[in-house]
């Protein structure tokens, strides 16, 4: 009797653990997942050591592998702080802000960004760099104009000036947006080995 009671209760965990792996599992599938920034190329809203939510439900729910979106809910928004997977390396994933949506124009001049020939407000954009670079050189700094292609997004890094992102590698295919990224709920300075207290919960914009 004791032992089918110590079988019985050694059953319970073990389905109590695979019940609580799979709900993870799906949370992290489909609903939230973590990511930990590893560049500079959104300083300042994000920093190197920064880890952060990511809302993958928000632009609907997409069946893994094969990126087909079964639940859609709606597409990204200028302005909004993106993960996806990186279209020259798909083993990596990649975090910038959306500048353009679909049929949008977007050009750089002299580092100014314009949508649909008008400036963009650009209130999180930081330069490191006061040289402007020609369009003949690299792109950085002039570029476009280009349409955005339907079903894709042009994103940018906020750190204009040390961000490799749409202006030198393309668009983004929605069916490879993994999310919105919403809050910092850790942030480790690696350089001076300390937790950055006021980063913890910071909402992003």
């Amino acid at each position: 009797m004791a032992e089918e009671k110590k079988k019985s209760k050694v059953k319970e965990y073990i389905e109590s653990i695979i019940i609580a792996i799979l709900i993870a599992l799906f949370i992290r599938t489909f609903i939230i997942c973590a990511y930990k920034i590893p560049s500079g190329s959104m300083k300042p809203t994000l920093l190197i050591g920064d880890h952060i939510l990511v809302n993958k439900f928000v632009y609907g729910v997409k069946i893994p592998l094969l990126r087909r979106t079964i639940i859609p809910y709606r597409q990204p928004k200028r302005g909004e702080i993106v993960v996806f997977i990186f279209p020259e390396d798909r083993s990596k994933d990649f975090i910038k802000r959306v500048i353009g949506i679909s049929g949008d124009k977007v050009e750089i001049r002299n580092k100014q960004i314009f949508v649909n020939d008008r400036e963009f407000e650009d209130p999180y954009g930081i330069f490191s760099d006061g040289l402007i670079l020609p369009k003949s050189m690299q792109p950085r700094d002039n570029y476009g104009p280009v349409v955005v292609p339907e079903r894709s997004i042009f994103v940018m890094g906020d750190n204009r000036d040390e961000s490799l992102d749409s202006r030198f590698w393309g668009f983004v295919d929605l069916k490879d947006v993994e999310g919105k990224a919403f809050i910092i709920y850790w942030s480790w300075n690696r350089d001076e080995h300390n937790l950055r207290w006021e980063r913890l919960a910071h909402l992003l914009r």
